[in-house]
């Protein structure tokens, strides 16, 4: 029996604002708070509420049958608890219903995972704890900033005890092979692996209100009937994309959200059933391991990570960023740190592309690539600063590492110290209630 599993990406990055050179040293704050408020309070109003409401309707029109795998940076429920609440009240809602499963992803919607196993862990665990305190449940899948995979990626994944990762479908990874079977991790064989039919999704996220494409215009049965004639034992269609796909990318005009309501019922005509990325995981078995020696990911034709690091621009910004991991890691301030996961985000370095791929590409507030390379790092020179002036350039990695295994000693020290005194607490509290038996008696 074929099943369907959605996944939607939820994300809005801190906009930065117009910072110049003679900045540096005197302004340390880098955001343009109007144009944030803005651009969530559109996207939560014409995308994210209808959006969402329309997958808790589908959810109790269909008795539980309906069921849907959302995820969200760090960052991005920073911006929506300031100012979208309503949309953070949706997610709760949504978690409730116990057919929506929320995965974990990097805090930030950074590529840490690229280039320092030691920032991507952390954030990975920071959102651990952010979307059980928010949801309620602990996330048991992963999904990397831009869907970025490898299979030292999924090394890592595993080794935070992850059970499943998504991972693009990717021509050149695999070949001959089908995206609707269930693949494992070459470096790690625990680690399941879901992989997105970028063709079923794009026709959802980037074609579906085009009138030039041939399919328009699509309707539910036809969607599902495409998926039915699939080959029989292709059992497990992954279609993942940006929630923001509904109301932002394709307009809400064009009857997008009536025709994602209408699938459970075209799909139960056909027995296809609908699964979380968590039960695909638990009921089905690995076909094969799937290697994946460089990072593949959802963006553009190549499916790789030169969306973001594909020219000298963007790989300079993202090497001087990363310069300072180490000693960011090392801080406790709670400013410096938050402004790392705003800078972090994938998109500062999306806005610097030079790529020619026939998409208009969306550069914020930025007049070309050069320009958001300046502005960023006029930022970044500021914020460098601003590291330094806490761990000095003369405090070499060697020593900054010893630091941090002194710290990191520390805290395992203090963990345990809180053990024992527990234990001590509740031996004297069994001693106490032994004596007062024995006075009774």
């Amino acid at each position: 029996m074929k099943t369907i599993c959605f996944y939607f990406e939820i994300h809005q990055l801190r906009q930065l604002k117009r910072y110049r050179f003679f900045d540096i040293g005197s302004d340390h704050y880098y955001y343009d708070d109007y144009a944030n408020a803005s651009a969530v309070s559109e996207l939560a109003e014409n995308s994210y509420v209808p959006a969402l409401t329309t997958l808790l309707d589908m959810i109790k029109e269909n008795n539980g049958e309906f069921k849907v795998a959302l995820s969200a940076s760090g960052v991005g429920l920073e911006m929506l608890e300031l100012y979208a609440p309503q949309v953070i009240e949706l997610l709760k809602e949504l978690a409730k219903t116990g057919c929506c499963e929320f995965l974990c992803e990097p805090y930030s919607h950074g590529l840490s995972s690229l280039v320092s196993p030691t920032a991507f862990k952390e954030e990975v665990e920071r959102m651990k704890r952010k979307v059980k305190e928010l949801f309620g449940k602990q996330p048991k899948v992963l999904r990397n900033s831009g869907l970025i995979y490898s299979d030292e990626i999924g090394e890592m994944a595993a080794s935070m005890g992850f059970k499943g990762m998504l991972a693009e479908g990717a021509k050149h990874i695999l070949a001959w092979k089908s995206p609707h079977f269930l693949y494992n991790c070459a470096s790690a064989s625990g680690l399941k692996l879901l992989l997105r039919d970028y063709k079923l999704s794009d026709d959802i996220s980037l074609r579906f209100s085009n009138p030039e494409w041939s399919e328009y215009p699509l309707f539910a049965e036809t969607y599902v009937d495409w998926i039915a004639t699939l080959p029989r034992e292709e059992q497990i269609v992954n279609i993942f994309m940006n929630l923001s796909a509904f109301g932002m990318a394709q307009p809400l005009s064009s009857h997008i959200l009536d025709f994602l309501k209408a699938i459970p019922a075209a799909a139960k005509e056909r027995g296809i059933t609908f699964s979380t990325p968590s039960e695909i995981v638990e009921k089905f078995k690995s076909v094969d391991s799937l290697e994946v020696p460089y990072p593949t990911s959802w963006m553009d034709e190549e499916r790789d990570t030169t969306s973001w690091l594909g020219n000298t621009l963007q790989r300079e910004a993202f090497n001087k960023l990363y310069s300072v991991a180490e000693r960011v890691a090392l801080s406790d301030d709670k400013k410096l740190k938050q402004d790392w996961d705003y800078l972090q985000a994938a998109e500062n370095f999306r806005y610097m592309t030079t790529k020619q791929n026939g998409i208009i590409t969306e550069r914020c507030i930025y007049d070309s690539p050069y320009d958001a390379f300046t502005n960023y790092m006029n930022i970044l020179g500021d914020f460098m600063a601003r590291v330094r002036a806490q761990y000095p350039e003369e405090i070499d990695n060697e020593e900054l590492a010893a630091l941090k295994q002194v710290i990191e000693n520390q805290e395992v020290e203090i963990v345990q110290l809180e053990a024992e005194v527990e234990s001590l607490k509740a031996k004297a509290a069994k001693k106490t209630t032994r004596k007062k038996k024995e006075a009774e008696e």
